[in-house]
């Protein structure tokens, strides 16, 4: 990765002029969003405003989370007819449900009489959804079945649910709140199944979910799941099981790492022969950004027992997951821009999302998935399960937070990435790739409307 010449460092502490209501962030005016993204500099953090101001905040709901296809549940989340969760993010929130027919749907949160918010629990499982104001009630598909007394003429199927695009790719749902999604997410999701299917999500079970308040801006978040430059130092119960040599190129392993990447190289060898028994494609594909749907997908090895992301590496449940016939089948990664990533083992499956609360604050939820027919406290024990994670989690919320902090000072200015780094260049290339789209869009939406007139 190439990085641009360091320049003069800028006067943060600048007068913004007499009378003027701009602020000066990180030494960067705040009122000129376009002008930041516009300029963005390749190789290294972004201006302090992205992270910040409401402004962004507000671009970011509506180019990336609005816009995008983003992961919202596992199929696990809502086994039976009827169940349901509700996924939230800025002003939208959206009912996630399966039907009568175990397909699964997804609809505004929203009551066509008067607006009322119809479901307000995260999750739990309905007959009809009925609106509590005035008690107009929808099938799980989202027609409406019940209103009451009506003026006469008044036609039932035109007071539907407003339906949110959702696609169930292996097991896993994703919606898209956009009425035009982004169409590349087909070919996605036809590349990424057969990686994903031999784990059998559809016949697994939550065993765990834990959501974590991160008192720090969402971009900060995914770029620290990014990259493992921090693990070393940062996450000991994840060096358990987690190759401290990973972004390293074979030729610039430190030597004290050298043992473990040694280790690497044999748990590999054996990662190859038990993926091919098992039929499991291992190749990296790697696409992060050029493209409105960012991913990444690669099976690696794991330390210690190579079972499973658990202290020692032994796996976590008795009950492996489809016909996998061996623990020992390292991990399969994937990231999805913009906001999850997901971890699949022979005996159980991780998934972890995002949803930004506001500028400084973002949610991250981690849900644990085991065999359906695994038993608590017979095939597997929760805190074996889920304690590599948990504390992972804890860290990274901990380090995200300082990072916010120390943003927020004018004295920060954006530092360079580090080769083992690159794929926070990828997410940052492709967030503001996202910026683009949408300010284009919007400039084109004005323009047609002007020449309308």
């Amino acid at each position: 990765m190439t990085l641009a010449p360091e320049v003069e460092p800028r006067n943060t502490h600048a007068d913004t002029g007499v009378g003027s209501s701009t602020v000066s962030i990180g030494g960067t005016r705040a009122d000129d969003p376009d002008r930041l993204i516009d300029e963005r500099r390749p190789g290294y953090c972004l201006e302090a405003p992205f992270y910040l101001s409401d402004e962004f905040y507000r671009r970011d709901i509506d180019a990336v989370f609005a816009a995008t296809w983003i992961f919202a549940a596992a199929a696990a989340e809502v086994p039976e007819p009827g169940d349901f969760v509700t996924f939230d993010v800025g002003d939208y929130s959206v009912i996630i449900i399966r039907d009568d027919d175990e397909e699964i749907r997804a609809h505004h949160n929203v009551c066509r009489h008067r607006g009322a918010r119809l479901l307000s629990e995260t999750n739990g499982s309905v007959g009809n959804i009925v609106c509590s104001y005035h008690q107009w009630t929808y099938s799980p598909e989202g027609n409406l079945m019940s209103a009451g007394v009506q003026a006469p003429g008044f036609d039932r199927t035109c007071f539907s649910l407003r339906p949110v695009n959702v696609r169930v790719v292996a097991g896993l749902v994703f919606i898209c709140l956009a009425q035009n999604p982004p169409e590349d997410f087909a070919e996605v999701a036809d590349r990424i199944s057969p990686y994903i299917e031999p784990h059998a999500l559809g016949k697994t079970k939550v065993a765990a979910q834990v959501d974590l308040i991160e008192h720090a801006n969402w971009k900060l978040v995914m770029e620290n799941n990014r990259e493992c430059y921090h693990c070393e130092a940062g996450h000991p119960e994840l060096n358990c099981t987690f190759f401290p040599t990973y972004g390293y190129a074979p030729e610039d392993i430190p030597k004290r790492l050298k043992p473990a990447y040694q280790r690497y190289l044999d748990a590999e060898e054996r990662l190859r022969t038990n993926s091919e028994r098992n039929h499991l494609p291992t190749q990296l594909i790697e696409e992060l950004s050029g493209r409105p749907t960012g991913f990444r997908i690669e099976r690696a090895a794991l330390d210690g027992l190579g079972e499973s992301y658990t202290m020692d590496g032994s796996a976590a449940s008795a009950k492996l997951l489809g016909e996998l016939d061996t623990p020992e089948l390292g991990r399969l990664s994937m990231h999805t821009q913009p906001n999850a990533w997901f971890h699949f083992m022979g005996d159980h499956a991780v998934t972890f999302s995002l949803v930004p609360l506001g500028a400084d604050t973002t949610r991250v939820r981690s849900t644990w998935l085991v065999h359906e027919d695994a038993v608590e406290g017979v095939d597997y024990d929760v805190e074996h399960l889920t304690t590599v994670w948990v504390k992972t989690n804890e860290q990274d919320a901990a380090l995200c937070a300082k990072v916010h902090r120390g943003i927020s000072s004018p004295a920060y200015l954006p530092g360079p990435y580090a080769p083992t780094e690159s794929h926070l260049e990828e997410f940052c290339t492709w967030y503001i790739e996202r910026l683009r789209a949408h300010r284009a869009l919007a400039d084109q939406q004005r323009a047609d409307q002007g020449g309308q007139r």
